[in-house]
Formats: C-alpha cells, sequence, structure tokens
C-alpha cells in the first residue's frame, strides 16, 4: 500500500496465508502430539498397566525433541497453491472442523498404537525401564514421521521431499540425534530412564511409526 505497487499488496498476501498456514502447522503439531500423551497415558492406567512414561521423559517429549521440531516448523516455506485458494472466511477459527478431526486421528493413533505397544513388549518378558524405554523411543519417531505429516493439510506427504524444507530437515535431526545421544550419554541415562536398544527393536519401532504416516494420508485422501 506504501508503494501504490499491485505487485507488493499480492506478495503482502502471500506471506500473510503462509504465516497463518505455519501457525496452523505448529499448533497442530503440538496439540496433536500432546493429546496422544494424554491418550497413552489414560488407557494405560484404565488398562491396568504401569506407567507408560514417567513424568521426566513426558517433559523430554515436549520441551526438547518437539520444541525442537516446532520452532523448525514455523520455518516451512510456502506451498505452491497459496495465492490460488479462495479467502478464507474471516470469521473462521484455527480449530475449524479439519483440524479438529485430524487432531483426534492423529492422537488416537499414536496413543492407541504406543499403548498396544508398550502393553506387548510387558507380555514378551520386558521389564518396565526397558519397556517405557522403547516406547520413549516410539514417540520420538512418531513425533518425527508426524513432523512430515503437518507440513500440509491436502497434500501427501510423499509429494513434500524434505530438502525441500532445509530447516525443517536441520530441526528434525537435531531433535532426532539429541535423543539419540541421550540413550547413549551415562548422565541423561541416569535421569531419563534410557538405554541403547539393538537394530532389531529399531527396525520395529521405526515400523510401527509408520502406521501414522498410513493414517493421515488416509484421512487426506478421505477429506
Amino acid at each position: 500500500i506504501s508503494d501504490d505497487n499491485f505487485a507488493t499488496i499480492v506478495a503482502g498476501i502471500e506471506q500473510g496465508r503462509v504465516a497463518y498456514d505455519n501457525i496452523r502447522k505448529v499448533i497442530y503439531l503440538l496439540i496433536s502430539t500432546g493429546a496422544a500423551e494424554v491418550v497413552l497415558v489414560l488407557l494405560s492406567l484404565a488398562a491396568g498397566l504401569p506407567l507408560p512414561l514417567l513424568p521426566v521423559q513426558l517433559l523430554w517429549l515436549n520441551l526438547v525433541t518437539n520444541g525442537i521440531q516446532d520452532i523448525a516448523l514455523a520455518f516451512e516455506p510456502k506451498e505452491g497453491d497459496v495465492l490460488e485458494r479462495d479467502p478464507r472466511s474471516p470469521t473462521e477459527r484455527i480449530f475449524n472442523q479439519l483440524m479438529i478431526e485430524r487432531t483426534m486421528v492423529a492422537a488416537v493413533v499414536m496413543g492407541i498404537t504406543g499403548l498396544l505397544t508398550f502393553r506387548w513388549l510387558l507380555d514378551t518378558g520386558w521389564d518396565e525401564p526397558a519397556a517405557r524405554n522403547a516406547l520413549l523411543l516410539l514417540m520420538v519417531l512418531f513425533e518425527n514421521v508426524h513432523l512430515g505429516n503437518t507440513r500440509s493439510e491436502t497434500r501427501s506427504i510423499f509429494r513434500m521431499p524434505p530438502w525441500k524444507s532445509p530447516i525443517l530437515l536441520v530441526g528434525a535431526a537435531g531433535a532426532f540425534l539429541i535423543h539419540l545421544g541421550a540413550l547413549y550419554f551415562p548422565p541423561a541415562q541416569l535421569v531419563l530412564g534410557t538405554a541403547p536398544v539393538d537394530i532389531g527393536v529399531w527396525v520395529t519401532l521405526a515400523g510401527i511409526a509408520l502406521i501414522l504416516v498410513a493414517a493421515m494420508e488416509l484421512h487426506k485422501v478421505s477429506w
């Protein structure tokens, strides 16, 4: 407006839409992962299982691994169709039907899958600390794959190469490497109850984490 240039107005609208999109993405990631932890803990207690994650482990998930990813997600580049969309209603809330529904789906999938994994580990002879350690790693893996899910509300994760968002890629890798260090760093092991896991456990947990990708892809197709 200040330079009386239509191109400047268009660019301003585009940047405003990108900023709004990224705010929604960060909120969605925060709320869905936090709700998943609530679902996991409540269902575990209702099923008479031991506490699946210790308070310090929940803090680790929310403040360290997830916290780094949230900051990186705020710098997500624009999607290609930003200016092609119809204007949103001024009265539309951030928590619209899509946001509420997708948050619930993600939280339920992560929470129930985490619960079933925890119970399976206990039933197969793992002690509680070892099962919690594996479950904590699974939740970190969930956060990493879910970060890819949040990059677009409509486009498939497979159509959005991670290298096109270098800040997000670095943030996801950084958060993962920090947790990887916690598995081997003795002081972190003492505080978080972590321990190294063998390659078979890594492969199994990574495969389980991909269930979330499948669920989110199906929801995007159905929406």
